[in-house]
């Protein structure tokens, strides 16, 4: 039996008017989805308990099978593994983002969508504000997304992310509690630096917004999991493009390969992911999890035409080809859903319970729910602790 998991971050949604009243998921053309779902089961599984923030680390490590009241310590760490910055002791590690403000207001989480040449220009010009005698050190990412570790750090500051408050006032929002002064001077400095940059020049000049102040988050201290194979008794693989994933992935022991064109925005090598984790099973795995961050993207940017074609993408490129080589393999279960809904309309993380579907290639189900919110609203096969879901997958 091979297992997957094709993880449609952030997909779920609300009805639109300009979808004529349907969701994104309702709205766009999955006939490979639409297939699975007349012979398999659609559930509703509430992936983050309703005590913590509803963001893809807590959700996925629940999907994983993870308890995240138990082994949850914070978003960055997560990240760091995936590129193997160590989080030691007392180190404390923050993602942190370049973004794009006016002074006063969270104009976009995403640096105006900075692109990677951009963005290590900027990375490189804060730098300087981390001296050789500072307790923390930055390093550069992939477009807006960058790290921190502050050595000895403070466990208790209290960050917002800044995908949950775009387009209002940032003041309220910036970290608070120990050493936070300490940590709003870098902000603030970064933002002298940054706003008259001439990579912000050039990008003003171009009609785009500046990405020109840093905003750190998600901070944490280094976690402990099981692994994955000692769990549920197979070896897997993570296919992702984004260091929270092949971080998880890398931390409980699975095998994250690189996809070649994989971005982590709704442009993306939907294709090299499906063909990276067919690979994967053929090789001996037995469970591959494929990831894909174009939904939750085009919520952020509040974007609903590229969210219905990054779905459609996802069903034609990645849930058709490994359905197909799934079932030249052998018998197989696969699982897709949604980690949590990224609304068009807010543009943040929205509902915690999101609907999924479970595929049993030996077993015909009676399908009569579409694989979407209808489908989670009526159906019966209901799973309140989503660490709990994977256990459907492995079950006997």
């Amino acid at each position: 039996m091979k297992y997957a998991i094709i993880q449609l971050d952030g997909a779920s949604d609300q009805p639109l008017e300009e979808l004529d009243g349907r969701t994104p998921m309702e709205a766009a053309r999955t006939p490979n989805l639409d297939r699975l779902a007349e012979r398999g089961r659609v559930g509703k599984a509430c992936l983050a308990p309703e005590d913590m923030d509803c963001g893809s680390d807590v959700a996925n490590l629940a999907l994983l099978g993870y308890d995240p009241h138990r082994f949850y310590t914070g978003r960055a760490p997560l990240e760091c593994a995936s590129r193997g910055i160590p989080v030691e002791g007392r180190d404390v590690a923050f993602r942190v983002n370049l973004v794009s403000v006016n002074g006063e207001s969270m104009l976009d989480h995403s640096g105006g969508s900075v692109t990677n040449d951009e963005a290590r220009q900027l990375i490189d010009t804060v730098q300087r504000l981390f001296t050789s005698s500072d307790a923390r050190t930055l390093y550069p990412g992939v477009g807006y997304r960058h790290l921190m570790v502050w050595r000895d750090g403070p466990d208790s500051l209290r960050c917002t992310p800044p995908h949950n408050i775009v387009g209002q006032s940032f003041m309220k929002y910036m970290p608070e509690g120990d050493r936070d002064q300490s940590i709003r001077r870098k902000m603030w400095d970064s933002y002298e630096l940054l706003d008259e940059h001439e990579v912000n020049k050039q990008r003003r000049d171009e009609g785009k917004l500046a990405a020109n102040m840093i905003w750190p988050w998600g901070p944490g201290r280094a976690p402990s999991l099981p692994l994955f194979s000692t769990r549920w008794g197979v070896q897997g693989s993570m296919i992702a493009a984004v260091d929270l994933m092949k971080g998880l992935g890398r931390i409980v022991g699975l095998h994250t390969p690189d996809v070649p064109g994989a971005t982590g925005y709704v442009e993306t090598n939907y294709a090299g992911k499906a063909t990276t984790a067919l690979s994967s099973l053929r090789e001996g795995r037995d469970f591959a999890m494929i990831h894909i961050e174009g939904p939750d993207e085009a919520g952020h940017q509040g974007d609903h035409e590229a969210k219905v074609w990054s779905i459609e993408q996802i069903d034609n490129q990645i849930v058709g080809p490994v359905v197909e080589g799934l079932g030249q393999m052998g018998a197989f279960r696969l699982l897709a859903l949604p980690d949590h809904s990224t609304p068009v309309k807010t543009r943040k993380h929205g509902e915690r319970c999101v609907p999924f579907l479970l595929y049993d290639s030996l077993r015909d189900e009676d399908g009569r729910l579409p694989f979407d919110e209808r489908g989670m609203m009526d159906t019966k096969f209901r799973i309140p602790e989503g660490h709990r879901l994977i256990e459907e997958l492995f079950a006997e």
